[in-house]
C-alpha cells in the first residue's frame, strides 16, 4: 500500500520546466517580424531569427525606429579600437577584431533593411520584398564572420562596436535617400573595402578570411544593383549630381567609396562610367583642415 503522493520538490519543478523547449516566436506579418528584429536585444534572434511570414501588412502605417536593441554582450568601442593596420593583422587576435567590426556592419545593415521596410511601409511591394531579401543575406554574412572569428580564437562580444550606420541612416527622409546612402553608398563602398581586406588577409596567410571577404564583395554587387535600379526608376537615370544631392548632410560622396574604386564591380551593379568617374574625381570643399581618407570604420 502506497503512502500519500508527495508534491514535487522545487528542484524537480525546475528540471521539468527546463525540459520544456522554449516557444518559437510567431509573427502575424513581415512588418511585425522586422520590428522585432530591430528592437530585440537577443543575440540568438539577431543571428537566427525564425522564417519571416509570407505576408506583408495591408495599408501599413510608416514606423521610424530610432535605435536598435543591443545584446548584453556588446559594448561601445574605445577610441583606441580602430580597424587594425596590415602589420597587426599577422596576429589572430587583430584579425578577429577586424572581422568583429565587419560582423557588426552586417548586423547594422540587416537591421536597417528592416528599418526601411517599416519607415517606407507605403513603398512599392516589390521594393519592400527586396529589402527583406537583402536583410536575410546580411544575416548569412554575419554567420560567415562569426564562424571565422571563432576559428581565430575569439567570440562575438570580445571587441567593442560602433553604431556608425545607425547614427546616420535613420536621417534619410525618403526611400530615395535610403537607397542613395545604404545601397549606392555604404554597400557600394564595401565593394572596395572587402576586396582590400581580402588582399590584406591573404598577405598574412589567412586564406579563409580572404575568401570570406571575396565572397561577400561578390554578393554585395546584387545589393548595390538593387539600390541603383530603384534609384534609376525613381529619378529617371543614374546621375551623380542627383545621387549626391540625395545624401542627407553631413554625408557626402567623399565617404562613400574606398581606394582604388572597384570600377568593374560598380559597373556590374549598374553604375555608369560617368557616375564612377564623377565619384572618383569628387573632392569636397575644404573646411579649414585636411580631409581624412575614407576608411571602413567611417570618418
Amino acid at each position: 500500500m502506497h503512502g500519500p503522493r508527495r508534491s514535487p520538490t522545487f528542484a524537480q519543478k525546475c528540471r521539468a520546466l527546463s525540459a520544456v523547449p522554449p516557444a518559437v516566436a510567431t509573427f502575424a506579418d513581415v512588418e511585425a517580424w522586422a520590428e522585432h528584429y530591430v528592437r530585440t536585444d537577443d543575440l540568438g534572434f539577431k543571428l537566427a531569427p525564425p522564417a519571416a511570414p509570407g505576408r506583408f501588412r495591408e495599408s501599413a502605417t510608416p514606423l521610424r525606429l530610432s535605435e536598435p536593441g543591443r545584446p548584453a554582450q556588446f559594448r561601445a568601442a574605445r577610441r583606441t579600437e580602430r580597424t587594425p593596420r596590415l602589420e597587426a593583422l599577422k596576429e589572430p587576435h587583430y584579425r578577429a577584431r577586424a572581422m568583429h567590426a565587419f560582423f557588426h556592419h552586417e548586423l547594422q545593415a540587416a537591421e536597417l533593411m528592416c528599418w526601411a521596410l517599416l519607415a517606407f511601409a507605403d513603398a512599392e511591394l516589390e521594393f519592400r520584398k527586396g529589402l527583406l531579401g537583402i536583410c536575410l543575406d546580411e544575416i548569412r554574412h554575419m554567420h560567415l564572420y562569426r564562424e571565422h572569428i571563432e576559428r581565430l580564437g575569439s567570440k562575438i562580444g570580445d571587441f567593442g562596436v560602433r553604431e556608425w550606420f545607425w547614427k546616420r541612416v535613420p536621417s534619410c527622409p525618403s526611400k530615395l535617400a535610403f537607397v542613395s546612402v545604404m545601397g549606392m553608398g555604404l554597400e557600394a563602398a564595401n565593394l572596395e573595402f572587402a576586396s582590400d581586406f581580402a588582399s590584406r588577409f591573404r598577405s598574412v596567410g589567412d586564406e579563409q578570411g580572404a575568401a570570406i571577404q571575396e565572397r561577400i564583395a561578390k554578393e554585395e554587387i546584387a545589393h548595390v544593383a538593387f539600390a541603383t535600379r530603384w534609384f534609376s526608376r525613381w529619378t529617371g537615370g543614374c546621375e551623380f549630381e542627383t545621387w549626391a544631392a540625395a545624401l542627407p548632410p553631413p554625408l557626402s560622396p567623399w565617404v562613400m567609396h574606398g581606394n582604388p574604386i572597384a570600377e568593374s564591380a560598380r559597373k556590374r551593379a549598374g553604375m555608369s562610367a560617368e557616375f564612377i568617374q564623377a565619384l572618383s574625381a569628387y573632392v569636397p570643399e575644404p573646411k579649414g583642415r585636411q580631409l581624412p581618407e575614407p576608411t571602413r570604420d567611417g570618418p
